[in-house]
């Protein structure tokens, strides 16, 4: 056996740091259903209030206290994957140096 596969891993570990990325530079994409109901009520809510004449602060720190949790979400889930690919090439190496102490010798 070669190297273990991780692939697949890899392959969601670019997914998440992409929807990562997306999510600092203000692209909506990456949300949740929930997350995107959640800016668009705060850009209503405050394009309202704007529209009126008043201050729009509290929907501002809503869409900061929004992104900063969604940044949260996705960093949690990269180290996880992160976590969880190191565990299969430490099982790997672990069944490659069994196989070798086995040996004839």
């Amino acid at each position: 056996m070669g190297k273990p596969d991780t692939r697949s891993i890899d392959r969601e570990i670019s997914k998440t740091t992409r929807k990562l990325e997306a999510v600092r530079r203000g692209e909506m994409w990456p949300l949740t259903s929930a997350e995107r109901r959640a800016v668009i009520g705060a850009l209503a809510g405050g394009s309202y209030r704007v529209l009126r004449g008043k201050s729009a602060g509290r929907q501002e720190s809503r869409l900061d206290s929004l992104s900063s949790s969604v940044e949260t979400r996705l960093t949690a889930e990269l180290t996880a994957l992160h976590m969880e690919r190191a565990r299969i090439v430490r099982e790997a190496a672990a069944a490659k140096a069994k196989r070798k102490s086995s040996g004839w010798w």
